[in-house]
């Protein structure tokens, strides 16, 4: 029977792990069906620049029990409604487009790109579909200064300070989930005879035997990798982002606007990252080792954040290295990899953090009773897991071939067909004669839903031909009503929001009064 869940390595893919186990089963409880151990390095510190979540985080965090404004205080978190694109299509003064979270106006009921072609290309996509946009534009919150935790006008992700959340969420799993901690640095597996791990050894002579081993111990990868030996797959020749420079930017002044999305500036050779927090910005540049230098990437962040008024000789930079690619398999006899000993991929669309969260998700949901059933939920875990990192490859390649930029070897070498998958390729056919729609076609395993697609197609410039399906009059009629009620709330709700740093501000204050 699998009574026994051992965790290696904490930082955010750990705990998230960890705590998402132990509160589906209350591990914290008198008699719970399981236990949960994680086991932390205390000598290897956490990599800590995956500062963008999705909104899945929030559905995440109510599963472990997490009031939002606890996690809004305790982790530096503001409010996070999507991604803006600067630079990416032409390079041009003014070239700039967003990917909101929320879904276009009534989604679920009809396909508003075909309509916005014919009749609205004068407006952007996103600003003619929905209100996100001009929140941005304008740093607003997505939700009014009393509304309750979780509660929201508009869907929502987080910025957070990675290192501060890994503390948090290690703190919560131990004192209300029940997650046992131990740390100590591993020196050995001991296997038996069918492969299994049975137990591992660590350097304080302490053995902890276990029934599912889940590795969380990054790019060391110390079982999926070290242990059973799985090949790593490269995507460097889709993907060709490998390093990354970042800082912490303070602001010039402690009142300025916190953005509302999560600022990326293309590069000549990758692009920047910019992320807001109450008391700083997150920033970095990821760049293709391939078409630039460390000197001269480090050289174009440095324009970047003087651009920003801060100086950049004041800030300490952090240099990172990484191969973008996944295992082969993720699920190895009793073994079970998790965020960067899984895989990784650039930053850009925030990533990382979600495929934690859908992979922990899968565990604690389909976790096998018996060691006899847990190959057939390995198999089936596998073939996800997989989908879900080519659909990932696909769509952040998506933005790079998308672009007209012709001003660097870096763009012009991501046009290049050889460096576009084929399942792209295909997409790109279908979606040149019919606009992606909320219609089953893509998986519901794809982490990204048609609207996603819809808006970087259409922000950057993409042409569907008319498509005659979409020539039924009632459902232009229906088409014509949603975009007039996106009109009509992007005339109201703006105003009636308060700024991101005046909710933020609000949220820290009402739980200063409350401790």
């Amino acid at each position: 029977m699998i009574r026994s869940i051992v965790v290696v390595g904490g930082g955010a893919a750990g705990w998230i792990t960890a705590g998402l186990i132990a509160a589906r089963y209350r591990c914290g409880d008198a008699g719970a069906p399981i236990s949960v151990t994680l086991v932390e390095s205390p000598t290897i510190g956490i990599i800590g620049v995956g500062e963008g979540t999705w909104p899945t985080m929030g559905q995440t965090l109510r599963q472990m029990g997490i009031a939002e404004s606890d996690f809004i205080r305790a982790c530096d978190a503001t409010f996070k409604q999507g991604s803006k694109f600067i630079g990416w299509v032409t390079g041009a003064p003014g070239d700039a487009y967003y990917h909101p979270f929320s879904l276009p106006q009534g989604f679920d009921e009809v396909n508003l790109a075909a309509r916005w072609q014919e009749k609205h290309r004068d407006i952007p996509f996103a600003a003619a579909v929905g209100i996100q946009a001009a929140l941005c534009d304008a740093w607003r919150a997505p939700k009014p200064l009393d509304a309750a935790d979780y509660a929201s006008v508009e869907n929502h992700g987080y910025h957070l300070d990675a290192g501060k959340f890994a503390a948090f969420l290690a703190d919560h799993s131990i004192r209300r989930l029940g997650v046992r901690h131990h740390l100590a640095d591993i020196t050995g597996v001991k296997a038996r005879e069918n492969g299994d791990i049975a137990s591992l050894t660590c350097a304080d002579d302490r053995e902890i035997p276990g029934d599912l081993f889940i590795d969380c111990s990054g790019t060391a990868a110390l079982l999926i990798g070290r242990h059973y030996k799985v090949p790593f797959i490269s995507r460097k020749d889709t993907l060709f982002i490998d390093r990354a420079i970042a800082a912490q930017v303070p602001y010039p002044a402690p009142d300025a606007e916190i953005e509302s999305a999560t600022l990326s500036t293309a590069t000549d050779a990758g692009w920047i990252w910019d992320i807001g927090l109450p008391s700083r910005r997150g920033v970095g540049h990821v760049y293709s080792s391939t078409h630039t230098t460390p000197d001269a990437a480090k050289a174009t962040l440095e324009g970047y954040i003087a651009r920003l008024g801060a100086d950049p000789a004041s800030l300490q930079f952090r240099d990172l290295a990484f191969e973008p690619g996944h295992r082969e398999t993720f699920w190895v006899n009793n073994c079970v990899a998790v965020g960067m000993a899984a895989g990784f991929l650039e930053p850009l669309e925030a990533s990382a953090l979600v495929m934690v969260e859908l992979a922990a998700a899968m565990i604690a949901r389909h976790l096998p009773a018996a060691r006899e059933g847990m190959d057939v939920v390995a198999g089936n875990f596998n073939r996800i897991c997989r989908f879900r990192w080519d659909r990932i490859v696909d769509f952040l390649k998506l933005h790079y071939i998308l672009s007209q930029r012709s001003d660097s070897a870096f763009w012009r070498d991501n046009r290049r067909a050889e460096s576009v998958p084929e399942s792209l390729t295909d997409l790109l056919t279908l979606w040149r004669h019919q606009p992606p729609a909320n219609n089953g076609f893509l998986s519901p395993y794809d982490p990204f839903p048609a609207s996603s697609y819809q808006y970087v197609l259409y922000g950057m410039g993409f042409e569907t031909l008319p498509c005659h399906l979409e020539q039924v009059p009632e459902r232009i009629a229906l088409a014509d009503m949603h975009l007039q009620k996106a009109r009509d709330r992007n005339k109201r709700i703006p105003a009636l929001l308060p700024g991101n740093r005046a909710l933020i501000t609000a949220i820290r204050y009402r739980l200063q009064i409350a401790g």
